[in-house]
Formats: C-alpha cells, sequence, structure tokens
C-alpha cells in the first residue's frame, strides 16, 4: 500500500550495529540460488522468503476471477520473482482471503506451476491461510468522521473496518510451503484486542487531550490490522520452525493522532513480545490459548512491516524494538543490485534518506516517500544463516522486468541450515 512523506529516522543503536557487522551473511546481489529439491545454499539449506506481491484486487473475489485463467499479467509477473528466487516456505501479503482458499489453489495451478518467461515451475504441496481483519466492519466510527459506516462498498467503510478494506480479506495473506505445515498447531491472533497490549500507544486527541478511540471502541477495537499467524512448519523429525507472519498497517492516512503510526508500532511489537518469555504472558490467540511462543522455539520473522528503521513515516523505534529482541537475529542485512540503482536514478526523496539504499525493498517512488527497508525475514538466535537477499536485479537482468511489473514490493530471502 502506498505511503506518504519520509521522515529522518534516528539512527541504528550501537548495540544493533556491532549485531549486524558480527551476524550479517555475505549478500550479493541478485541471484535466486539454484534448485534442485529442498535446499539453495547447500543441500541442507531452506530458504524462506516473504513477498507483498499486490494480489489485492477491488471487488470480492475479482482475485480467484483473475487467477481462473493464466492470463492475468500481474499475476504472471508475481509467480515469476516466485519461481527465480523459488522459496521452500513462502509468506505471501497483499493475497486476498476467500473462504474456500480458491484463489490460492488457482494461483499455484495457473501460474506457480506453468513456466513463466523462461523460469521453472515451481509446486507448494502445502498452504495455509485464515481471515484477516481487513474489511471486517467494527459498527463504530473509527475514523472520526461522524460516520459509522457498516456495509462494504460504502464511501468511507474501509477506515470503519477492523483493518483497511473494501471487503473482508483484501489484502490478505497466504503461506505456501514444500514443508508440511502442522495445521493443529497453528496460532492466529486476528482478534486480539489492542488495548490488551500492556502500554499500548493508543492514540489521543493532541488538541484535547483525550483518548482518540472512546471507551467502547478500545474494548472492541483489534490490534492487527490484518492478523498475526503463528505457522510451524515440519522441516524434518525435530521440533518445528515456527512461522511468525504478519502485515501491519502504513504508518500513514491518519490524522495529527497518528493513530496508524502507534498502531504499526504496536503491531511490530506484538511478536518483539511473543518471542520474548518475560514479555509475553498478556498475550492470547484466537482459542483463547495465553502466553506466547515456547522457550527455545526456532522461529523466523516474515513480513511485510510497514516501517523502516531509518526512513520513512513510522515511529522511529517500530522495527528496531523488533530487530532488537533478545531471541531475534536482527543482524541479517539482505541487499541487492537493483535498489541503490533506483534511489539513485529517482533522486527526490530518496535523496533524503539516511539508511542504506542497498537494504530497500519497496519503491514507492516520487512524491514521498521514496524507497524504502519494510519486508523483512528475521531468524530466531541460534538458526544458522546461510545467506540472505533481496530480489530487486539490476536493469537488464533476468527477473528485473517482471519485479517491476508484479508489485512495489519486491520478495526478501532467507537461507537457514535445515536444523535437526
Amino acid at each position: 500500500m502506498p505511503r506518504t512523506r519520509p521522515r529522518t529516522r534516528l539512527a541504528l543503536s550501537a548495540a544493533l550495529v556491532a549485531a549486524t557487522l558480527a551476524a550479517a551473511p555475505a549478500a550479493q546481489a541478485d541471484s535466486g540460488g539454484r534448485h534442485g529439491g529442498p535446499g539453495h545454499s547447500g543441500k541442507d539449506a531452506v530458504r524462506f522468503a516473504t513477498f507483498n506481491a499486490s494480489l489485492n484486487r477491488a471487488e470480492q473475489g475479482a482475485l480467484a476471477e483473475d487467477l481462473s485463467d493464466p492470463g492475468d499479467g500481474q499475476a504472471a509477473a508475481a509467480a515469476e520473482v516466485i519461481q527465480r528466487t523459488r522459496p521452500d516456505v513462502l509468506l505471501v501479503n497483499e493475497f486476498d482471503y476467500d473462504d474456500q482458499g480458491r484463489a490460492a489453489e488457482l494461483f499455484q495451478r495457473n501460474y506457480l506451476s506453468r513456466p513463466q518467461d523462461g523460469a521453472d515451475p515451481i509446486r507448494y504441496r502445502y498452504r495455509y491461510s485464515a481471515p484477516s481483519n481487513t474489511g471486517v466492519a467494527s459498527g463504530f466510527d473509527l475514523n472520526n468522521d461522524g460516520r459509522t459506516v457498516t456495509e462494504a462498498g460504502e464511501p468511507g467503510y474501509g477506515d470503519d473496518a477492523f483493518g483497511f478494506g473494501a471487503f473482508p480479506g483484501q489484502y490478505g495473506m497466504a503461506v505456501y510451503s514444500r514443508y508440511p505445515i502442522d495445521r493443529d498447531a497453528v496460532r492466529t491472533f486476528q482478534t486480539f484486542r489492542w488495548a490488551d497490549m500492556p502500554g499500548a500507544l493508543l492514540p489521543t486527541d493532541p488538541e484535547t487531550g483525550e483518548d482518540f478511540y472512546s471507551e467502547a471502541e478500545q474494548k472492541a477495537l483489534r490490534l492487527s490490522s490484518k492478523s498475526h499467524w503463528d505457522v510451524p512448519i515440519r522441516l524434518g523429525a525435530g521440533r518445528p520452525v515456527h512461522l511468525l507472519a504478519a502485515h501491519p498497517t502504513p504508518p500513514g492516512f491518519d490524522g495529527p493522532e497518528q493513530r496508524n503510526v502507534a498502531r504499526n508500532h504496536d503491531e511490530n511489537r506484538f511478536f518483539a513480545d511473543y518471542v520474548s518469555p518475560g514479555d509475553s504472558g498478556y498475550i492470547y490467540d484466537d482459542k483463547g490459548r495465553r502466553g506466547g511462543l515456547r522457550p527455545g522455539s526456532r522461529f523466523v520473522i516474515a513480513g511485510d512491516l510497514n516501517a523502516d528503521p531509518d526512513d520513512g513515516d513510522g515511529h522511529p523505534r517500530a522495527t528496531l524494538q523488533l530487530m532488537e529482541a533478545h531471541r531475534v537475529n536482527g543482524g541479517v542485512r539482505p541487499t541487492s543490485e537493483g535498489a541503490p540503482q533506483a534511489a539513485a536514478e529517482q533522486g527526490g526523496a530518496n535523496d533524503e534518506h539516511t539508511g542504506d539504499p542497498a537494504l530497500d525493498t519497496a519503491d514507492f517512488g516520487e512524491p514521498a516517500p521514496g524507497n524504502l527497508r519494510v519486508d523483512y525475514v528475521l531468524p530466531s538466535r541460534g538458526l544458522p544463516v546461510a545467506d540472505t537477499r533481496v530480489f530487486w536485479p539490476a536493469q537488464g537482468r533476468p527477473g528485473a522486468e517482471a519485479a517491476a511489473r508484479a508489485s512495489d514490493h519486491r520478495l526478501v530471502w532467507l537461507d537457514v541450515r535445515s536444523p535437526r
């Protein structure tokens, strides 16, 4: 989703810089890696990836309709990106949800399973998706415009939904995996209330100092603009690796109360707390189970987190609090050849940024905010990282045109050596 004007951000803390220098693997440009089965940087490597593929449509059911035959150019470009990078476990953000899973199945059948511009087909045996808060009517006037809009299609409906969307499930998420998903152990946090997070940054009206949301709204308002998922992936006979998937709201499209800046911060904070045993006691899932991830569990946090640690409109701590969490290896710094090239050619807001343009994962262009690092694949400490990159090929390289046609975001991948 688009962003607003850039804002210079705080520099990385000395501790994070030190961790980056110590932990960052070599991240050389744009190759998707070899693929002759699971594994890329070696026979025991497993590739995790996140991709905001912009597979969203303006009307309910339109995505499945577009994917019902292999003729949609944007979907074909997204499939080509996936085929060239060949993730083993893939989170797709901005994939419209339908409760039959029809769109996800059609994307596999008509796009991923067919060669795209010379790239080899790829087959995912396992898929997971679940409802999203986007487009789900709250019954409240959440944007305080004096109207309570409750029906999809009405002007203003999206702003009064639990998460912005024109219909339930727009901008949803989907997981594709070549390894089994332990569906019985999946945890979702769609209905977790924002006010139940201790110290939540619930917005206030800067003119009055009063709460922006009424007491009744706070009792109903959910934290996740889409959802937060804990999806255990069975890589072998040992303990699973938990894919922690999310897509926080963009930190914009609000007023002086900065309600979306605050929500983005707390949506990112959620997984920082979830993986920290001392901070996760308040959390409950959609089945009522309390607490966070078990100590010692292995995980990969993935998603379009809609915040850059150095530039853009977000809270300056939004992603830093996640990358600096004790159990998160925040030192992985995937880069590409194409991102700095794009930033230099576009200029504008990019010239004012303080962050390394090689780390950018999204091309938001001009006017502001320019290009930012908003998509992340962050492993738990102890998961051995083999390589990590952003698929943003330099102009003229294979896949460069497909990446630009598919989305304003670029796929980010991380290879970990398969844990035993």
